[in-house]
């Protein structure tokens, strides 16, 4: 099974460039972020023609999450945990595969830039909803992916320059350090867990040249639950769909499991 994660930067803006990816890279199920759209306004019948059904959690103009799916997605949650914001930023659901019962969770995790500001806070805040929430939920099932955009910089490795980062709420240490006590619930950051030492990007803003000059950041991730690691065949930035015409600043990232 390929589960792939997108931050696609507005689905309808970016339809074309999607679906020619999954014509071209077939994943079972891909978790879009920042859709940018309400739920009726989604290009539905555009993925039900190539066998995808869609589990969206919209909003206007700005967030939103979704699932696009070649596989039945139940127990689709919404309200995972109550956003001050009211923001479209969480969508779970559970697919079964083979005999097990697999828990997904499609994030979208604040940028929480400008620091000193209430988008940090708000950041921070969400970020500690979301590990009570999945504490919570890992007691009752250890079987969990939690995939998409997180809006951290994990470690210096992880951006082309990290001097440059250290004020950035995206790199910020506090921020690191909540990813670190997420991931210690009973998870590994799968890119990081198979390439030690690699060093490759998910996103390259549209500014100052990023993308031909590999000015990159790793802040997509697929977080796998200890209890499934060994499920993991691969996992992948495929980096082509960044250089397309149109494109999203985001590529896919790609997870194979047994």
């Amino acid at each position: 099974m390929k589960i792939s994660s997108w931050n696609v930067n507005s689905v309808r803006a970016r339809i074309e460039n999607i679906l020619n990816y999954l014509k071209d890279s077939k994943p079972d199920i891909l978790m879009l972020q920042e859709i940018k759209t309400e739920d009726q306004n989604f290009p539905i019948n555009d993925f039900k023609k190539l066998g995808y059904d869609s589990y969206i959690f919209g909003q206007k103009s700005y967030n939103g999450v979704a699932f696009v799916s070649k596989i039945n997605i139940d127990n689709i949650n919404k309200n995972f945990f109550k956003d001050q914001k009211k923001q479209s930023r969480i969508i779970f659901g559970s697919i079964k595969n083979k005999s097990k019962n697999i828990n997904l969770i499609n994030i979208y995790v604040p940028n929480g830039n400008p620091i000193n500001t209430d988008k940090y806070d708000y950041k921070k805040e969400w970020i500690e909803l979301f590990i009570k929430r999945v504490k919570k939920t890992y007691s009752t099932s250890q079987n969990i992916i939690i995939g998409g955009d997180f809006n951290i910089i994990p470690n210096e490795i992880d951006v082309y320059d990290y001097k440059k980062y250290e004020n950035d709420a995206l790199f910020k240490l506090e921020i690191r350090k909540k990813f670190r006590e997420l991931i210690n619930l009973g998870f590994q950051d799968t890119y990081r867990y198979f390439y030690k030492d690699k060093q490759e990007y998910t996103f390259w803003d549209y500014m100052s040249g990023s993308w031909p000059k590999n000015h990159g950041m790793r802040i997509d991730h697929f977080l796998v639950s200890n209890n499934l690691l060994s499920e993991v065949k691969q996992i992948v930035i495929n980096k082509k769909p960044r250089g397309k015409v149109k494109p999203s600043d985001h590529t896919p990232i790609e997870l194979e499991i047994n």
